[in-house]
């Protein structure tokens, strides 16, 4: 399948498919460069990937699909003009993207008005909560992965912790939602530090956090290039607290930039950072090995959280097509909130009118940094 690269006004277009074969037209808007590459790098990959074998399959109801996709590097505005093409414009019948919680929320409001259905793969839980009828998302909340951290800190014997966050979307989102349960945990904040998103040192933070008596671990909400940066401060200033980090790190990307200090870091993930560790009985085995295998023969790089997000979107959006037997907005949208039993890279999937989410904690894996890589946390 032939993948024609055209330069648009404001973003990279990617366009996967003959023109005179894409019968049905997705959209998708994601990070593939900017702050939050980590993030939209790999779902750009693996949306083009699973499109090209999707068509080379026979696509869906006999159709080829075309996917439309702008970079929209991390920005808000751009994300907001890239979902409005996409609809005014490029007329697709369906829309995944949103790589942060920034860029989601600024397409929500578009699809709404649009009446165009849209899989988020951001993690803020006001992305659902409350449910918008046309909007839906892959990754776990934030809320999601406090309860994952505090249900591992309480097991461990911690009560008393300090919080450092980033001021962002996705941090600020957090860190609310840590605050909102973290007493039904029996757990206490004795310091909450934050950093900006182009904060380059966060060892004032961290200093104070460590001069705290009584702080027994710590608590980093935050993504992208941030929790690299306090976890490298955290091992420059030799702490030996237990640090924790959320589900928006959880990628080879952030080991790598890092560094040592990562090893013994403990955060919330998903079954693909341990995908040769699975058991052939358990059941994501099937669907997390086989994407992991052709992401990476495809792009030689590791198969990451992100790409796994994008993969539950577009296989989420082709089923509900397939199920709904027309590629027709209202329809799609109707058998994506329907979906019961999906077996995806981040979890089994049960939607409903009330859940546009459809994960529950059973789909998070409490994972720790060992030697570079990852395993189960003890």
């Amino acid at each position: 399948m032939k993948l024609a690269l055209k330069a648009a006004a404001a973003g990279l277009l990617l366009s996967v498919a003959s023109p005179a074969l894409a019968d049905i037209k997705i959209g998708a808007t994601v990070s593939e460069t900017g702050p939050a590459s980590s993030l939209g790098d790999p779902e750009a990959k693996t949306l083009r990937m699973l499109v090209e074998e999707i068509n080379a399959a026979g696509g869906v109801l006999g159709e080829k699909i075309e996917l439309i996709a702008y970079d929209d590097a991390g920005d808000p505005n751009k994300a907001r003009t890239f979902a409005t093409r996409l609809i005014e414009d490029d007329e697709v019948v369906a829309i995944i993207g949103g790589s942060t919680t920034g860029t989601t929320m600024s397409i929500m409001q578009v699809v709404a008005d649009a009446e165009i259905p849209f899989i988020s793969l951001a993690g803020a839980i006001e992305i659902v909560d409350p449910v918008q009828p046309w909007t839906f998302k892959t990754p776990h909340t934030d809320r999601m992965a406090c309860a994952k951290i505090f249900e591992n800190m309480k097991a461990g014997g911690i009560t008393r912790i300090g919080m450092i966050s980033g001021s962002d979307g996705f941090g600020a989102s957090m860190h609310k939602q840590c605050l909102q349960i973290i007493g039904d945990y029996g757990i206490e904040v004795l310091i909450d530090e934050t950093y900006g998103p182009n904060d380059a040192d966060m060892t004032p933070q961290l200093t104070n956090i460590r001069g705290k008596e009584g702080v027994q671990a710590i608590l980093n909400a935050g993504f992208g290039q941030g929790p690299a940066i306090v976890t490298r401060n955290y091992g420059q200033l030799g702490i030996k607290t237990p640090l924790y980090q959320s589900h928006g790190v959880a990628s080879k990307a952030f080991i790598e930039l890092a560094g040592p200090a990562s090893n013994g870091v403990k955060l919330p993930g998903t079954a693909i950072l341990i995908a040769d560790l699975l058991g052939q009985d358990d059941p994501q085995y099937g669907v997390v090995t086989a994407y992991k295998e052709a992401y990476e023969e495809k792009t030689g790089s590791p198969a990451s959280t992100f790409g796994g997000y994008a993969h539950d979107a577009l296989r989420l959006m082709v089923e509900a097509i397939s199920r709904a037997g027309k590629a027709e907005p209202q329809a799609i949208r109707d058998a994506i909130e329907q979906t019961k039993g999906y077996v995806g890279v981040t979890g089994v999937v049960n939607m409903s009118p009330t859940d546009h989410l459809g994960l529950d904690l059973t789909a998070f894996r409490m994972l720790e940094i060992k030697d570079g890589g990852w395993a189960p946390a003890q």
